[in-house]
C-alpha cells in the first residue's frame, strides 16, 4: 500500500523543509483491532499498528479521536517486541513534528521510534495499545449491543464481547471465531471513503471456546500486509522489475522462499530490513540444489528455482519486514500482441500495484483499480482485493 498522509496519498506530499519545519508525517500499513469491552461500558480496546514512513523521523503523532476519553495506553516496536517511551502532546507539538493538520485544539500521543526511520524506504512499525470509552460509538438498545462507528482506517477487525452473537453489520466483511469463542468482524475497506460500520449483537449462551475443524482454512484477510509492486519493462522484452514486502514474526525463522512460477525467470535479486536498511543476502537456487538445502519446497523438479533470502532468526516476540526486488521476464503472461501491450497474470496478494512502461496509455483493466500518473508520466494501477482468493488481472495498453 502507498503510505499516506493523515489519509492522503503519498503522492500528494510536498516537502516544507525549506519553511523550516519538519518533513511531512508520513505512514502506510495501518490496521486497527477493536475489542468491545463489557456490554454497557461504552469502552473497547484499540490495538493500532501503523508504519512511520517519513525518512529520518525520530517520532510519529497519532491523533486522538474527539468525542473519545482513552486511557490504558502503551506503545511497543513490532521489531523488537520492546515498550516505546510516549506522552501525550498538543497540536503545536504535533505541527512541529511534521504533522499538517491546522485543528489547534487536536491532541496527539507522541510516540519516540526505537530508532530514526532509515533513508530510501525504511519504516519503523509500532503498535499503539489503548482503550477507548465514547457513549455514541458503543451502546446498548435492551439486550441489543450496538457498535457504530465511521472508520477512517482501511483494514479493520471488530471483536465481539465473550457470549454475543451477530445479528446485523452493513459493511461487507469475514467473520472468523476466535479460539477463546468470541465473534470477530473483519474487513478491508477499499473505497476512498470512510466506512460507516454498524453492527449489532445480542447475547447467546452457545459460544465458547472453539477449535475449529476447517481453522486451518480461514485467515483474517484485513490483517495481512502482504503487497507487491510491478514496474513493467517495455512489453518486446517480456520483463517486469518488482518489489515485495513480507513481515515474519515466526520464531527461529531465517529465511524467505521466493518460488518462481513455471514460464518465468528471475535474475537482479536483492533484499534488505526495513526496519533497520540492513542489506540481506540472497541465491537462486535450482532443480537438485534446493533438495540439497534442505529448505521447505514441495514437489521439486528439476525446472525448479527459487530465490532464497537469508536474515538472523526471529527471537521470540520480535519480527523482521523485509523488501525484496527482482527482475522477471514472463513470455506467457506479458507481451505485445500486434501494437497492444498485454499483461495477463493473477495476484494472490491482498495488495498490488502495476505501473505501466513509459510512453503507453491504458485502455483496459479487467479488474477494478485506483489509477494515477506518477511524476514522471507512467500510469500506475493499484488493485486491493479483500477476499481470500486470487483476482485474474488482465491489463492492455496502447503506445501515446
Amino acid at each position: 500500500m502507498r503510505s499516506v498522509v493523515l489519509g492522503v496519498s503519498l503522492t500528494a506530499v510536498v516537502a516544507t523543509g525549506a519553511t523550516g519545519q519538519s518533513p511531512r508525517q508520513t505512514e502506510s500499513d495501518a490496521y486497527t483491532r477493536y475489542e468491545l469491552l463489557a456490554p454497557g461500558s461504552a469502552k473497547f480496546r484499540i490495538i493500532y499498528e501503523v508504519t512511520a514512513t517519513t525518512a529520518g523521523a525520530t517520532y510519529y503523532f497519532n491523533p486522538i479521536r474527539k468525542g473519545s476519553v482513552a486511557s490504558n495506553e502503551s506503545v511497543f516496536d513490532r521489531a523488537t517486541g520492546k515498550p516505546l517511551p510516549f506522552d501525550v502532546v498538543g497540536a503545536a507539538v504535533a505541527q512541529a513534528g511534521g504533522v499538517r493538520n491546522r485543528d489547534t485544539s487536536q491532541t496527539y500521543i507522541r510516540v519516540k521510534l526505537a530508532r530514526p526511520v532509515p533513508v530510501d524506504g525504511g519504516e519503523a512499525r509500532i503498535l499503539i495499545d489503548k482503550t477507548y470509552e465514547d457513549t455514541t460509538s458503543y451502546f446498548m438498545r435492551g439486550d441489543t449491543l450496538v457498535f457504530t462507528r465511521p472508520l477512517g482506517i482501511k483494514r479493520n477487525a471488530i471483536v465481539l464481547p465473550a457470549g454475543y452473537e451477530i445479528i446485523s453489520s452493513n459493511f461487507p466483511s469475514q467473520v472468523l471465531q476466535e479460539a477463546d469463542g468470541r465473534i470477530g468482524i473483519s474487513f478491508w475497506n477499499a473505497s476512498p471513503a470512510e466506512a460507516p460500520v454498524t453492527l449489532r449483537a445480542r447475547p447467546s449462551r452457545k459460544l465458547g471456546p472453539t477449535t475449529s475443524s476447517v481453522a486451518k482454512r480461514l485467515d483474517e484477510r484485513a490483517h495481512q500486509n502482504r503487497e507487491i509492486v510491478y514496474f513493467l519493462q517495455q512489453p518486446e522484452t517480456h520483463a517486469f522489475d518488482l518489489y515485495h514486502d513480507y513481515t515474519e514474526s515466526r520464531v527461529g525463522t531465517s529465511t524467505y522462499i521466493n518460488e518462481v512460477r513455471g514460464g518465468s525467470t528471475v535474475s537482479k535479486p536483492s533484499a534488505r530490513n526495513l526496519d533497520t536498511g540492513e542489506e540481506l543476502k540472497w541465491e537462486i537456487l535450482k532443480g537438485d540444489a534446493i533438495t540439497r538445502a534442505n529448505l521447505d519446497v514441495a514437489n521439486v523438479t528439476p525446472q525448479s528455482e527459487i530465490v532464497v533470502f537469508r536474515f538472523a532468526p526471529v527471537k521470540q516476540g520480535e519480527s523482521i519486514r523485509i523488501r525484496m526486488f527482482e527482475t522477471y521476464t514472463d513470455t506467457a503472461r506479458y507481451k505485445l500482441n500486434g501494437d497492444e501491450l498485454v499483461w495477463d497474470r493473477s495476484f494472490g496478494r491482498p495488495a498490488n500495484a502495476v505501473v505501466l512502461p513509459a510512453g503507453w496509455v491504458l485502455t483496459n483493466s479487467s479488474i477494478p483499480a485506483t489509477v494515477s500518473t506518477l511524476t514522471d508520466g507512467r500510469v500506475r494501477l493499484d488493485f486491493i482485493n479483500p477476499r481470500p482468493d486470487e483476482i485474474a488481472t488482465l491489463i492492455t495498453a496502447r503506445r501515446r
